[in-house]
């Protein structure tokens, strides 16, 4: 048992080293055409500054100078990429400060509200679906088929703004932003209690669409799992039902469920963005659809780059579980 053990995790670890090589290319690979993309987009952020009349010409020359905005397209890219080797992830025209740091102060409440809603999605997700499965076609079913129908079908701008509304006349919650005007005279339990309390509508905004739809999968998942063959020969063996259901049966319908976790990472940016905006929530959404509308080049990249770790880090996590939960997996097929 113990060798078995051991030889797993040899395999595992291979796995992981394979693909974090992957990963290089992977990013090269994106990054460059995405910055080929916003190159070739007309106009950049410094035809905004040829517009203000304080600043001179010299100021935006020494911008091309030392960013090698004069440069063709392919040295500029190699010059960001070599760069971002070294950790420098470059400077946002915008915000006048190097692309790091602004990433690096909105960074964490952006993870804050993501998780939040990975959280809370999760908790109910599979449960739901369980319900769901178990009464089939009877009143909680249906029940929980409408609200998923219903959550599918609300946009969540639209669902934002009727939370937003009721807060107004119920007084319960607060209409935006992260913190209270008097944050910093609270005590550590009561400043814990005051982020949660801001953070309660973005996360019921961003959870219920993926809530609605995740738990129909994984209702379908259960009900097919159910169906399969070797449940009706565990049946027929006189198991006990509940340990069919839990042991056997949901273990299994977990598996593809497993993979759409994993995907979720690289949403964590893109999906918070319109609700950051409406919730007031300072988060990087709000920051890089800026950056898109200022054409701030190098900002964009981060993005971009962030993005696609996150959608890799997502992968290989959804794959280190499958394998874990799943021993049927064998990595060193390939998998």
């Amino acid at each position: 048992m113990l060798n078995d053990q051991f030889a797993f995790l040899g395999i595992m670890v291979r796995f992981i080293i394979k693909r974090l090589l992957i990963t290089i290319p992977l990013l090269f690979g994106m990054t460059f055409v995405t910055f080929l993309f916003i190159q070739l987009a007309p106009g950049d952020f410094l035809d905004t500054l040829r517009m203000n009349p304080q600043v001179s010409q010299e100021v935006i020359d020494l911008y091309k100078a030392k960013f090698h905005l004069d440069q063709p397209l392919i040295i500029q890219y190699f010059v960001w990429f070599k760069n971002l080797l070294r950790l420098d992830w470059g400077y946002s025209f915008a915000y006048k400060a190097p692309v790091m740091k602004v990433i690096a102060s909105r960074a964490f409440n952006t993870l804050l509200l993501s998780l939040a809603a990975i959280v809370v999605t999760w908790v109910l997700v599979i449960p739901l679906g369980v319900i769901a499965c178990l009464h089939r076609n009877r009143w909680p079913d249906r029940l929980i088929s409408f609200l998923s129908y219903f959550g599918i079908s609300t946009p969540t701008f639209f669902l934002a703004f009727i939370l937003l509304y009721l807060a107004t006349f119920t007084g319960w919650l607060p209409l935006g932003g992260m913190r209270s005007l008097r944050f910093d005279e609270l005590t550590p339990v009561a400043k814990f209690f005051d982020i949660a309390r801001h953070l309660i509508i973005p996360t019921v905004v961003l959870s219920v669409g993926s809530i609605a739809s995740l738990q129909r999968i994984m209702r379908a998942n259960l009900l097919e799992v159910l169906g399969s063959s070797y449940i009706l020969a565990a049946k027929s063996r006189g198991i006990y039902p509940k340990r069919i259901l839990y042991i056997h049966a949901l273990k299994n319908a977990l598996n593809p469920m497993i993979t759409i976790f994993g995907y979720q990472f690289s949403s964590l940016l893109s999906g918070a963005a319109l609700t950051e905006i409406i919730c007031g929530w300072p988060g990087l959404g709000s920051v890089f659809l800026q950056a898109v509308f200022n054409q701030d080049l190098y900002l964009i990249m981060g993005a971009v780059l962030i993005g696609g770790l996150l959608l890799i880090l997502g992968n290989l996590v959804a794959d280190i579980l499958l394998g874990v939960f799943d021993p049927r997996i064998r990595y060193e097929k390939g998998f």
